[in-house]
């Protein structure tokens, strides 16, 4: 059960991407970690890739988690390239993590991009080709010096978004409330509640929440509920765990010792910039923790592998995949 993983104190959860919509590379991305001990994983929450992870798993014990946000949230954004500011430097081409931005004259598919995004649509603000692999991190805006990356998000029905995952049997929801808007979270967490009675997941950092508005969000949260049925993601600094040192991942272990301090009755997942770097910085400030996410860097040194075509039969390939991923599973 999820229950005694987490209570173990091992736990390796896998966050494949909230706005990952890349059914193969999701698929890719399980098969790869389940092999190496990974048994957590954190999804879109499409059905089409709760599907994808399942076919990964390979029948392989696992547990699938589907993430849903509040508006503001940049787990559930994509950003949009208007063409018309665009100056073709190609920065945020280079920087983009999931390699979700073509633009147009830098590859084979980029003029199809300008032909189906520019003139089938007929419109300056366009998505990238892949913008089912963009994950919202923002670097690509981050890099613009022209004003041409702009985002977009939708606020959907929680329970039409939902209601067919949980009849395909997911074991966690998890919502990343880290907007400003604490009512809105309380609202769509109760409406999670009422359809809902399997292991939740709060995701929260301190990014556009003090302290104090932090915790208020997680004890409003976790109040009603039974102790120790509930996870709190402590999210350091959201989608930056690129490199795999100490202090790209100070804030994730600072965050959680705020949440360890405040004695409530959850798990307590360490995220946001987490690398093979987290545990032992979390052991040293003594933090009690149950788990450890990770999304940034776990995908990225496997990244060669998983983009290869061959690499879901390519048997070699695979292996030298998993002995990496064992190594960071192993570092917990």
């Amino acid at each position: 059960m999820l229950k005694e993983l987490l209570e173990s104190r091992k736990c390796f959860k896998l966050v494949c991407g909230a706005g990952n919509e890349d059914a193969l590379e999701v698929e890719k991305l399980v098969a790869l970690y389940s092999a190496a001990g990974c048994k957590f994983f954190d999804l879109s929450a499409k059905p089409e890739i709760v599907d994808a992870a399942k076919r990964g798993l390979q029948g392989k014990e696992g547990y699938l988690c589907v993430s849903v946000g509040i508006k503001g949230d940049p787990h559930i954004r994509k950003a949009q390239i208007d063409y018309e500011k665009c100056s073709g430097c190609h920065k945020c081409e280079e920087i983009c993590p999931q390699k979700a931005i073509l633009i147009d004259g830098s590859s084979p598919l980029a003029a199809h991009a300008k032909l189906v995004y520019g003139q089938m649509l007929n419109t300056s603000a366009l998505r990238p080709l892949l913008a089912s692999r963009c994950i919202g991190c923002g670097r690509c805006f981050s890099v613009c010096k022209h004003g041409a990356i702009s985002f977009t998000e939708e606020d959907l029905d929680l329970k039409e978004i939902l209601l067919p995952l949980i009849n395909k049997g997911i074991d966690c929801i998890e919502l990343h409330a880290m907007g400003e808007n604490i009512d809105d979270a309380i609202e769509k967490w109760t409406c999670i509640n009422e359809i809902y009675d399997g292991m939740l997941s709060i995701c929260t950092a301190r990014g556009h929440l003090s302290e104090d508005k932090m915790l208020e969000l997680i004890k409003r949260t976790t109040e009603t509920g039974k102790p120790y049925t509930t996870i709190v993601q402590a999210d350091g600094f959201p989608m930056s765990g690129g490199k795999d040192d100490y202090k790209t991942t100070l804030q994730a272990v600072a965050t959680a010792e705020i949440v360890q301090n405040a004695n409530l009755p959850v798990y307590i997942m360490l995220s946001g910039g987490t690398n093979s770097k987290t545990a032992k910085l979390a052991k040293m400030c003594n933090i009690d923790y149950n788990g450890i996410a990770i999304g940034s860097f776990a995908r990225k040194i496997v990244r060669q592998y998983i983009e290869r075509k061959d690499f879901l039969t390519n048997k070699y390939i695979f292996d030298e995949a998993v002995s990496i991923a064992s190594n960071l599973i192993k570092s917990l």
